[in-house]
């Protein structure tokens, strides 16, 4: 027995000097980097791999199978709609595609050259103060607002561009898809097919990428319980940071510098010596091949093609070559992405805007699963400040 009491004084005594040294010394982990936040059954980033599953469904089969009213669908639900599921779900999609009048007079009065994502995010602000379903705790309603969003984030950034370009905005179409329209209300043209299907792609590509910054901020803002359109609204701002979104912009910004493959070598050999980065290459989870890039390079040359210039294309393929010949690493989505869209007529400073659209549908579908199971999200810092002191008199500071 006294052996025994021993023992279980060591253990005990052992426990607390490990809770001590464990609580004066913490492991901070930059970034929550590989920090497991909570269980999610929406999507599966496989880095070492290679693999994207939305809802366990792989990216190469809805990339070339499905749309992104059949993607929607199944983020936001769970599955894949049915035939006579689909229809009514892509009508209220649609029929959401509308500007409300407070939004678009806020539009309206934005000056010249106001940054896009700032509009965006100022706009889904507005939106949400005349929902009058905006402050509810009911899933049901949370889920129609979810499907608001979504077609909500599409129309603003359609609205925006025109009404910048001194343009009115466009209605939507009852006959044509949720790709198309988008494409429609921002040139006020009926799309080709391939831009219909170019427009699928990136939405569908987009859509969701696990816990990523914006999403992971939607989470943490919806579980203090506070209303749909404040997640959303710091979700955009997020995304708006240069380490998010835009790594597409800058793309497009390199190729219409470089401008012919001639100037491709010398432009990698100053961005080596100047330590910078290869925007388009590599990415923070993928070990290997972004499972996502290679849909969009076959778009940029047919979009290429139907514009009777293959310039940008023709330039992409070579910076392909020789900067993963030199750093061993390939392009993400990104990279193509930025000759697809200014192939499509979208300006390099809107490519943000046309991430949140399809982003939105993963973000409403982390936003409703956070508030079936809510818990607040509160980590705890490792204080690192000086310790307690005793407060000077101002004369003596």
């Amino acid at each position: 027995m006294l052996v025994l009491k021993l023992w279980l004084f060591r253990l005990f005594n052992w426990n607390a000097i490990m809770t001590t040294e464990t609580e004066n010394n913490p492991s901070v982990t930059k970034g929550l980097k590989g920090i497991l936040a909570a269980d999610s059954t929406i999507c599966l980033v496989n880095g070492a791999e290679g693999r994207l599953l939305y809802r366990g469904y792989n990216i190469d089969e809805l990339a070339t199978e499905s749309s992104f009213e059949q993607v929607t669908f199944l983020l936001l639900k769970g599955e894949l709609p049915t035939e006579a599921e689909l229809k009514p779900f892509a009508n209220q999609l649609r029929e959401n595609l509308k500007l409300p009048k407070q939004v678009a007079d806020f539009l309206y009065g934005l000056p010249k050259g106001v940054n896009p994502m700032s509009a965006l995010r100022s706009a889904i602000s507005i939106a949400g103060i005349y929902d009058e379903e905006a402050n509810t705790d009911d899933l049901a309603t949370n889920f129609k607002i979810a499907i608001r969003l979504t077609s909500l984030i599409s129309t603003v950034t359609a609205a925006f561009k025109r009404i910048q370009e001194g343009k009115e905005p466009v209605e939507p179409k009852d006959d044509l898809c949720f790709a198309g329209n988008f494409m429609y209300m921002m040139t006020g043209k009926e799309p080709t097919q391939d831009e219909t299907r170019a427009m699928d792609l990136l939405l569908i590509l987009h859509a969701e990428h696990g816990f990523n910054a914006s999403t992971f901020t939607a989470r943490v803002i919806v579980a203090t319980l506070t209303d749909f359109y404040s997640s959303i609204t710091g979700a955009i701002g997020a995304l708006k940071g240069k380490l998010h979104g835009g790594a597409n912009t800058e793309v497009l910004k390199t190729l219409l510098t470089l401008k012919s493959k001639e100037n491709v070598a010398a432009w990698i050999t100053e961005v080596r010596d100047s330590k910078g980065k290869f925007m388009g290459f590599g990415h923070a989870v993928y070990q290997t091949a972004d499972p996502r890039a290679k849909f969009l390079k076959e778009y940029s040359r047919r979009l290429g093609e139907g514009c009777n210039d293959t310039t940008l294309y023709e330039l992409s393929i070579e910076i392909e070559k020789q900067v993963t010949a030199e750093i061993s690493r390939d392009c993400n989505v990104d990279f193509f992405s930025a000759s697809v869209q200014h192939y499509m007529g979208i300006p390099g400073d809107m490519f943000t805007c046309i991430f949140a659209a399809s982003r939105i549908t993963g973000w409403c579908a982390h936003v409703l699963e956070q508030l079936t199971d809510n818990k607040i999200i509160r980590p705890k810092a490792n204080y690192i400040g000086p310790e307690e002191r005793a407060y000077p008199a101002i004369e003596d500071r």
